[in-house]
């Protein structure tokens, strides 16, 4: 693509490095993710063979032949029952927040998804003041379920967790196949 619009295409293995750097500033200056070390470049290999694994879609948007941002869908919880509903994790190039990668990701990871035959897509966004990731995930359909205060505890405080889902496809209107 052209212009400010983003390419969107699925990750390949030599994207790992740039993922690893993307997701190293979130986790060492926001809190999004609670993890407070950047994993390896190989960690985030290994977790993004797990996503792949599952037939789960972990797509990168690209920029001017660059990678600006990652989004993918992962499992919500491993048991069976759990098994229709899936969690969103986006990431976004800190130079490129607020220009619209986090939006064309997640809507071609919503869209991937519901294909797939999922019908429930959850966030759990780490942090109420992560407005950006709350205001995206609205735009997008998603309803807010709750908050789970304090469970979370990074940068010296607590830290909070905001709950969203939206139905993919029927959602719960119909049984799945």
């Amino acid at each position: 693509m052209s212009g400010d619009n983003p390419a969107i295409r699925p990750s390949r293995g030599d994207d790992i490095p740039t993922i690893a750097a993307i997701y190293a500033h979130h986790v060492l200056h926001g809190v999004g993710s609670f993890e407070e070390e950047p994993p390896s470049t190989g960690e985030m290999g290994r977790r993004r063979d797990e996503i792949l694994s599952h037939g789960l879609p972990y797509l990168v948007a690209e920029r001017g032949n660059r990678v600006v941002g990652y989004c993918y869908a992962g499992l919500f919880r491993p048991r069976s029952g759990y098994r229709f509903t899936l969690e969103d994790s986006i990431y976004v190039d800190p130079a490129e927040m607020g220009r619209g990668i986090g939006r064309a990701l997640l809507e071609q990871v919503l869209t991937r998804c519901q294909t797939l035959g999922y019908r429930q897509m959850v966030a759990v966004i780490g942090g109420r003041e992560t407005v950006a990731s709350i205001r995206l995930h609205e735009a997008l359909g998603f309803a807010h379920m709750g908050i789970f205060e304090s469970v979370g505890f990074k940068f010296g405080r607590w830290i909070d967790i905001v709950l969203m889902q939206r139905p993919l496809g029927e959602g719960a209107a119909t049984l799945p196949e």
